[in-house]
């Protein structure tokens, strides 16, 4: 078995546990469920999109479609709670920055009522920056693809 195929899977992990890895709350939290992490590798995590999210207010009256940036971002927050528990660093403080978004491509539109997979896979970690690819899909249907980079780092100093 590969090195990468060893680690034991965990999840699913409720919005407390990702809360507990994130510093975003409502509304920019978009992240609502982890399905599964393999520690090292790849996560699955769940943002149900509700048509009472503000965004559906002015993108766009009468056909509502959430914003590709905010998918991206969902993605981004996935990569984050699977830096933050491959690392141990829930409950730490530490923030996970993005640094660069690359190839980011959008393929169907997002609507209320979705439930929106969240898949992110590292593509090299460091002990403070990571690269990761993913992939936001709508009942296998793909909705947006993008690699970004991202820092670990300290919180600012208020």
């Amino acid at each position: 078995m590969s090195e990468l195929g060893s680690a034991a899977a965990i999840g699913p992990l409720d919005v407390r546990r990702v809360m507990a890895a994130l510093p975003h709350r409502y509304p920019m939290l978009l992240v609502d469920r982890v399905e599964k992490i393999v520690p090292d590798q790849s996560i699955t995590a769940i943002k149900a999109v509700s048509m009472n999210e503000g965004f559906f207010q002015g993108h766009f009256p009468g056909r509502p479609i959430m914003p590709g940036v905010l998918i991206v971002e969902a993605l981004a927050q996935a990569a984050g709670v699977l830096a933050v528990e491959s690392l141990g660093l829930a409950d730490s403080g530490k923030l996970v920055y993005f640094m660069a978004i690359e190839g980011a491509k959008f393929r169907n539109p997002v609507e209320p009522g979705c439930l929106l997979q969240l898949d992110v896979e590292f593509v090299q970690k460091r002990a403070t920056v990571c690269k990761f690819t993913g992939r936001a899909s709508v009942d296998g249907k793909l909705a947006a693809e993008a690699n970004f980079t991202a820092m670990i780092a300290d919180p600012p100093v208020a």
